[in-house]
């Protein structure tokens, strides 16, 4: 599937997702732009993640932006093509793959740790 079909169906499910969250968390998820990639970029790879990672919040946790100086605004990315790889090329799986490392993301964007996530249900 080419990158501009992934990217539809990512935004779609993205879009679905957000519509379901709870009216508080909702907000706050549509403040925090999402962007899809094909692949992490070099940059992300030289800080250490896999060249597999699906997907990757970016920025300052919901409620400290002010409280460090790291300029970047928050973000989640998501890596349609190791996406599409570890959905094996199913479009079913690839959604509900796109869906839970957005949901994930956006957990680490609520200030959520591994643990937080995992008592969510989004690790």
């Amino acid at each position: 599937m080419n990158l501009a079909r992934l990217t539809q169906l990512a935004a779609d499910v993205v879009a679905a997702t957000q519509r379901q969250l709870p009216p508080e968390i909702r907000a706050l998820a549509l403040a925090v732009p999402v962007h899809f990639e094909a692949t992490p970029h070099a940059s992300v790879l030289a800080e250490g993640f896999e060249s597999d990672i699906l997907g990757l919040f970016t920025g300052q946790p919901h409620g400290t932006e002010f409280s460090s100086d790291q300029p970047d605004p928050p973000q989640i990315l998501l890596y349609l093509e190791n996406l599409w790889d570890l959905a094996e090329g199913d479009p079913e799986v690839f959604r509900e793959e796109a869906r839970l490392t957005y949901l994930h993301e956006l957990g680490h964007y609520l200030g959520w740790d591994e643990e937080e996530l995992a008592a969510h249900g989004l690790d």
